[in-house]
């Protein structure tokens, strides 16, 4: 047994790598060691390009896969990919910056400081200052050539074919004191004022703005100190078209070079002129039409422009009152008129001061007329025969003093400055068309106009012969105690103060006329940051709609008016259409201009 175990431990110890003879088994193990080593290095070429040529594709793939992936739709997704391996290219110098979408407002309350990609968030940010008194108020005037409003003054004798306009211009645009012999006047604040100077009054007044700036990135609205009512006053009769345009291109040339005009190409731009639109709307190039074109320029359409008697049918003018003859200098001077107004015994129902128009077959003034002198409570003051008190201020404002309503219809034109005296008087007007006062100074007066004054369509006097003084008994006295009450409340906001002093706390026709400018443009530059605009489907035509709507209104539709607003067609003549509405063209300022030579030759 031992012999045998040894033998077995011996035979197992020989190495296995001795060479084996043929016929002993040698061969068959040479194989196995091929297939075994051939075996070897094919799984080795496999785990070789496994673990290297495909780990690292896979692991491009995930470097690639790991990057935030756009959403399909996103119109850059392309770009992200090849951005990663394409080489940075040069930043183009002339491009313009993709700026963040403009903020949508949700509520009520605006945010400026997420909007600084506008150039006038600046001046809307002023509001937040509170220890500013002018945040939101800065007003920024354009120092324009002299030609454009001192030179005028300087040849004072041309600015009226009819009228020495120099001794108007005085005292600050005011002109010549008034003489108070009749007690009619308070004794301080009245002067003889010229109907159109308010290009000069405003101007003076702009001079003693609190809010003045010199810095324009500030200001809420931007004057331009044109004399615009001046410069086309001495050039429309006798005068070429090309005269009558040559200072209002010119403006127009020198502001749109300015860099302020660049910040809203002129929209936060205003300018005064102290007449009525049509002197500047001339529809064509013929010499023989009215008027320079200084609102139908492409440049004055951005701007607003404060006039007498505004279009209906345009947007870029906006009615201011026209100067009376009183302009006090202390906030007393008012108090002290308004107190006296209340007081007053008015002992005519009602008056009129004015003249017949007898070239115009639809006008109802010679019935106003008839119906003033077959009343024992009407008051009449003809203006049409020899030496007439219609142009003296004392015997106009006397006799609204003594009257509890004060007829006002259409002149030459829609509105009258008779309407503003006797509001100054304390007297009610009647109206008789809505263009005379209603759709014209929505600033200063209220949008009821009931409140304050009666409205007799001109249908109901031109067709019906309704009789005002039976008209005028039916209203309540109480009612009309209340109204006249209203009427002394509004005087305020209806005189332009002496130019060249400060009301301490009253606010005045300029103070309330740059307010409404700030407001407006303080809208249109937040709609134009939010990304809307302030009305939906605007129609130029129908503009004298939108200031009559309710808070909260975006669009104007059907109104109880539209026969009043016919607009004329282009060749036709003005005066009344079929529905009593009354059509405005360069005929009316004609007219107006020739009623102004008539009472200077008298």
């Amino acid at each position: 047994m031992v012999p045998r175990v040894a033998m077995r431990r011996r035979a197992a110890e020989v190495p296995p790598t001795e060479p084996t003879e043929k016929g002993n088994g040698k061969s068959h193990t040479n194989r196995i060691c091929l297939l075994v080593s051939l075996s070897l290095f094919f799984w080795a070429l496999l785990l070789y390009f496994h673990f290297v040529v495909i780990g690292s594709s896979t692991n491009i793939e995930n470097q690639i896969h790991l990057q935030p992936q756009p959403q399909p739709s996103s119109s850059s997704s392309t770009s992200l990919r090849i951005h990663k391996f394409d080489p940075p290219k040069e930043k183009d110098p002339l491009a313009k910056p993709i700026l963040p979408p403009a903020p949508v407002a949700t509520t009520s309350t605006f945010n400026p400081s997420e909007t600084v990609e506008f150039p006038f968030v600046r001046a809307l940010k002023t509001v937040d200052n509170k220890s500013d008194p002018c945040g939101g108020k800065y007003i920024y005037v354009h120092d324009l050539p002299s030609r454009f409003n001192e030179d005028m003054l300087r040849d004072c004798k041309k600015l009226s074919l009819w009228t020495n306009m120099c001794k108007f211009t005085t005292n600050a645009g005011l002109g010549p004191p008034l003489e108070n012999v009749e007690g009619v006047f308070s004794d301080e604040g009245w002067y003889a004022t010229n109907q159109f100077a308010v290009d000069v009054i405003f101007s003076n007044r702009m001079k003693q703005y609190k809010c003045l700036t010199n810095d324009s990135s500030l200001a809420a609205a931007i004057f331009v100190p044109f004399y615009a009512g001046f410069d086309v006053a001495r050039y429309l009769w006798g005068y070429n078209i090309s005269t009558r345009d040559a200072a209002s291109l010119e403006l127009v040339d020198w502001l749109t070079k300015r860099p302020e005009w660049e910040i809203m190409r002129g929209k936060d731009h205003f300018l005064v002129a102290g007449r009525i639109t049509w002197d500047f709307r001339r529809l064509s190039e013929e010499e023989t039409d009215w008027g320079n074109k200084l609102l139908f320029l492409p440049a004055a359409k951005n701007m607003s422009m404060l006039v007498v008697e505004s279009s209906p049918w345009n947007a870029n003018d906006f009615g201011i009152p026209y100067p009376t003859y009183f302009h006090p200098a202390k906030d007393s001077e008012v108090f002290e008129w308004q107190e006296r107004m209340r007081n007053l015994d008015r002992k005519w129902l009602f008056s009129f001061a004015g003249a017949p128009r007898p070239d115009n077959p639809k006008s109802i003034r010679g019935q106003i007329i008839d119906q003033c002198r077959n009343s024992n409570v009407g008051k009449l003051l003809e203006c049409d025969f020899g030496e007439s008190k219609c142009h003296s201020p004392s015997s106009i404002m006397q006799m609204f003093q003594g009257s509890l309503f004060c007829l006002q219809p259409q002149g030459d034109s829609y509105t009258r400055r008779s309407a503003f005296d006797s509001m100054l008087a304390g007297c009610i007007p009647v109206f008789f068309h809505p263009g005379s006062a209603y759709t014209q100074y929505t600033w200063h007066l209220p949008k009821n106009y009931s409140t304050y004054s009666v409205f007799i369509p001109e249908d109901d006097i031109r067709k019906r012969n309704m009789s005002i003084e039976e008209r005028l008994l039916r209203i309540p006295p109480e009612q009309v105690r209340i109204m006249r009450e209203n009427v002394i409340s509004l005087i305020p906001g209806l005189i332009y103060a002496d130019p060249r002093s400060e009301l301490e706390t009253l606010k005045d026709a300029f103070d309330v006329s740059v307010q409404a400018v700030i407001d407006k443009v303080t809208r249109l530059r937040k709609n134009m940051i939010e990304g809307r605009t302030e009305y939906d489907n605007f129609v130029e035509e129908n503009s004298w709609k939108y200031a009559l709507l309710e808070d909260g209104q975006r669009e104007a539709g059907g109104h109880v008016w539209d026969p009043f607003f016919s607009k004329p067609k282009p060749g036709e003549d003005s005066g009344n259409d079929g529905n009593g509405g009354t059509t405005i063209s360069a005929d009316a300022a004609k007219n107006s201009w020739k009623s102004e030579q008539r009472d200077k030759t008298q």
